[in-house]
């Protein structure tokens, strides 16, 4: 009865942890998804006429995100924008008594790629300083705005993929000339087709420079007029131009469909590529490949070092050495895998890799440089013995009369190893991958080092040959979390991102234990009777 009892407490207090746990994490997740996906949703604009306590009537436009009362006055932060013509941004007023308030319905509020929003009243559309006319100038801005993005896009499509894939002909074609007349076989015949060739390419490349300036001279004729709340007019490009509404007379479904559009937006454009100052997506693609690059290099050494440990090393002085140096290398700073990554990886075999195979680019580096690839084999060091233990202790779970039965039959320890012992410890190197990524994704400080960046003009994966370049440079979301936290100049208006950047963070880890995981649950059923 004693026994039971006490069983009773340590499940109690067991089910009370993991509530303690789940709750946290709920917590967690909720503080980050309020925080930061409310910035998508459109806030009502209102007019202010403030009294200061000095002074005349103040006027004043934007979206109200606190209001409190303080004795006889009021306290007011408003998030005025026009960052641009009438900075800061946000704004603390006081007034004496409560201020005058209204929400006219035409108030536009226009999401620009550099400044911020701004806020305030249509005026008139141009073209080449002409007024375009129409019966609803709402329907033309957003006609004129979508014209204006698709020849953006263009611009963006010839300038990264077809000039760029023509610049890697022309540097490809130069090289080899350059290679020819080192070993003395640059000859007439072959300085000919050199030149032919290099001619075409540059006509080629010529048309499509006369292509993307039409685009950009086109993207730039169109322009806007905004009136401020104090009736001072503001010419403003479309080209500039993301998204306009007007969030006093949008119903709930407007709203809705207005909150989706702008979360992905936030998801899929880029800020290189003109997407606004918000975009995410190469972080995210960065934080994904890096991790799946990661993944791919540190599986394979963790495996083989939890096999050689278990089942080949025996048990004497150097294993019990190498288990305490793998348990002790758990514990190191991370920054300080990430200065032996600069050390190690960029430094010293990158500068070697740039004098043997890239010495034609030098003093420009290749490879001595920080970078994808390097960034991944830091990461990788850094969450090897998270595997090589979570390999070792499945390992170490499978019955040992598996290993005798399977070498009973006449199988050969290698046969035994890859058929049977290798297929039922697959789950628990599973569970140190999903340890591994879920360490690797959030780390920033080591990245810092070798090879994130705060902006990036092309990702690492592109149309060119050899598509995947892994000696550029990344962005990821752990360090742009950092960049709009402690780094930005407008912080209040970045605080919305920092939450919303590391909701999405969370959920790129979740999405991918979940993968794991799932992945996992099949392979322990697939080989549970194995074990039984």
């Amino acid at each position: 009865m004693t026994a039971m009892k006490q069983n009773d407490r340590w499940r109690w207090l067991t089910a009370g942890a993991v509530a303690v746990c789940l709750l946290a994490f709920t917590l967690l997740i909720g503080l980050l998804g309020w925080q930061g996906v409310r910035a998508f949703w459109p806030q009502p604009v209102d007019q202010y006429q403030f009294q200061p306590p000095q002074g005349s009537p103040v006027m004043v436009l934007g979206e109200t995100l606190q209001k409190q009362q303080q004795g006889e006055q009021w306290r007011y932060v408003v998030k005025t924008g026009n960052r641009d013509f009438a900075a800061p941004d946000f704004r603390v007023l006081y007034s004496q008594g409560e201020a005058k308030t209204r929400r006219p319905a035409d108030v536009l509020v226009l999401q620009r790629r550099n400044g911020g929003n701004a806020y305030g009243w249509l005026v008139e559309l141009r073209q080449d300083n002409e007024v375009m006319t129409a019966q609803s100038r709402d329907a033309l801005l957003h006609q004129r705005l979508q014209q204006v993005h698709e020849q953006l896009r263009q611009a963006s499509n010839i300038r990264r993929i077809e000039m760029a894939r023509l610049n890697a002909q022309l540097e490809s074609l130069q090289q080899q000339a350059d290679e020819q007349q080192r070993n003395g076989r640059f000859s007439l015949e072959v300085q000919s087709e050199f030149d032919a060739n290099r001619t075409a390419l540059q006509r080629r490349f010529n048309a499509l420079a006369q292509q993307l300036t039409h685009l950009q001279h086109e993207s730039q004729r169109d322009t806007l007029v905004l009136r401020d709340v104090n009736g001072v007019d503001h010419t403003i490009l479309l080209a500039q131009v993301v998204d306009a509404w007007y969030p006093n007379a949008m119903t709930l479904t407007n709203k809705t469909l207005h909150f989706f559009g702008q979360i992905w937006q936030f998801v899929s454009d880029s800020p290189t590529s003109g997407g606004g100052e918000s975009g995410a997506f190469p972080a995210i693609f960065g934080t994904v490949l890096m991790v799946l690059l990661m993944s791919i290099i540190v599986m394979p050494l963790g495996v083989i070092a939890a096999v050689w440990l278990h089942e080949y090393a025996g048990r004497n002085a150097l294993t019990r050495l190498v288990r305490i140096a793998v348990v002790n290398l758990a514990g190191v700073p991370s920054i300080v895998y990430g200065v032996f990554g600069l050390g190690f990886f960029v430094w010293l075999i990158g500068g070697t890799l740039d004098q043997l195979f890239f010495s034609s680019a030098l003093p420009n580096p290749t490879f001595g440089t920080p970078g994808l690839l390097w960034a991944a084999l830091t990461l990788a060091l850094l969450t090897l013995p998270v595997v090589i233990v979570a390999t070792e202790e499945g390992l170490s779970r499978i019955p040992d009369n598996l290993r005798q039965g399977s070498l009973a039959l006449g199988a050969t320890q290698a046969e035994t190893l890859w058929r049977v012992v290798l297929p039922l410890a697959v789950p628990a190197m599973l569970t140190g991958l999903i340890l591994a990524v879920a360490r690797a994704a959030g780390e920033t400080a080591p990245l810092m080092l070798v090879g994130v960046v705060k902006m990036v003009p092309e990702l690492p994966v592109d149309a060119v040959f050899p598509y995947l370049h892994l000696d550029r440079k990344f962005m990821h979301l752990g360090f742009q979390i950092y960049d709009l936290a402690f780094q930005s100049p407008n912080i209040d208006a970045d605080r919305p991102l920092v939450y919303a950047t590391a909701l999405l963070l969370v959920v790129i880890i979740l999405s991918l234990n979940l993968l794991a995981m799932a992945l996992r649950h099949r392979l322990r059923e697939r080989y549970r009777i194995m074990t039984h």
